[in-house]
């Protein structure tokens, strides 16, 4: 079925406009859903064997799940739960709707593999996203909820902001991501200082554990951090109990053609991967266990999702992957798990 995928319907899809092509899989995703048995019939096609994991206290039927921003509005999870996954990350959502960045805003390095996007948290917000959520749960594995900053909140009122966005969506997720590493949101970045990202997770953090379930935080943090940065958010991690997701996009445009060094936005896809496994190592390295990790970037098949299991990541994330390899790529995946006997480190 990735053979067919590759040869066929890439080629087909490849030649309209990435974001409708986006968008248009999101709504038959979300249609198909509401048809009875039919993605039942997928999931069975997709199903590979379970490859079960306990991380930040959650169990995952496997280490594979889907990265933020594919399902934005979390309008199709039911469907994408079906694609074999062991959690799905939805979003990311910020408090309030907003349409993000002037159009063309997402492009296709198809010779690199690569994605270039400059989205801007583009969402309907999180009352929609809760209504949409409220619909389709519970599903038989871990939601995972991105969350953002609305482009028109100062970053001094960044904690308030994110802290709202996670009251709306606290019963809907099994985990939090708090996405401070988008490189698409005019200084988001700087959320990374030790300061800044301690005021922002307190205020979640502290919510968390007074609802009747304290549920775990991932930081995603950027792939360009310099060292001291990221050593102070690992430092951070550990003392406050969250994990961290390593990585997201990255503004380098080092690994690409240089006609793609004029697009602006965040550079996913095969170029990461070792800008990112770098990072993971280095993260791995700093917390010594005592966080949990997700690996994103870069993952196109077994190997690779292997590669970042074994420098220290306790779950791994695809995006690009997916779009480039098709809608099996996670049992590909598992397949190449379980015959290198592939089994959690904890």
């Amino acid at each position: 079925m990735g053979f067919l995928y590759r040869k066929l319907i890439r080629r087909l899809l490849f030649g309209f406009n990435p974001e409708l092509v986006h968008d248009a899989v999101i709504r038959a995703a979300a249609a198909a859903q509401r048809v009875p048995l039919l993605t039942p019939a997928v999931a069975l096609a997709a199903r590979a064997k379970d490859l079960p994991v306990t991380v930040a206290g959650l169990r995952f039927r496997n280490p594979v799940g889907l990265a933020a921003g594919f399902d934005k509005n979390c309008e199709a999870a039911r469907f994408l739960a079906g694609l074999g996954f062991g959690f799905l990350e939805l979003g990311t959502v910020t408090l309030r709707p907003q349409p993000g960045n002037p159009k063309p805003r997402l492009f296709r390095v198809r010779e690199s593999r690569a994605i270039i996007n400059r989205m801007g948290f583009n969402n309907a917000g999180a009352w929609q996203a809760a209504r949409s959520l409220e619909r389709l749960l519970p599903l038989p594995i871990p939601v995972g909820i991105s969350v953002g900053k609305n482009a028109d909140c100062s970053i001094e009122n960044a904690p308030k902001n994110y802290l709202e966005a996670l009251k709306v969506m606290y019963p809907y997720g099994d985990y939090f991501a708090v996405n401070i590493s988008s490189p698409n949101t005019l200084q988001l970045r700087s959320l990374h200082s030790g300061d800044r990202l301690r005021r922002l997770v307190e205020p979640m953090m502290s919510y968390a554990a007074g609802q009747k379930r304290a549920k775990p935080f991932f930081v995603k943090i950027a792939p360009d951090l310099e060292q001291a940065d990221l050593e102070a958010a690992a430092a951070l991690a550990v003392e406050m109990g969250f994990g961290l997701i390593a990585t997201n996009t990255t503004v380098s445009r080092s690994a690409v053609a240089e006609r793609w060094r004029a697009y602006e936005g965040g550079l996913s896809g095969k170029p990461l991967r070792e800008l990112s496994n770098g990072v993971l190592a280095r993260t791995a390295k700093l917390v010594k266990g005592r966080v949990p990790i997700i690996g994103s970037g870069g993952v196109f098949d077994g190997e690779t999702a292997l590669e970042k299991l074994n420098l220290g990541a306790d779950l791994v994330q695809v995006y690009s992957g997916l779009v480039y390899e098709g809608p099996f790529l996670v049992k590909e995946i598992l397949g190449h798990l379980e015959r290198r006997g592939w089994r959690p480190a904890r």
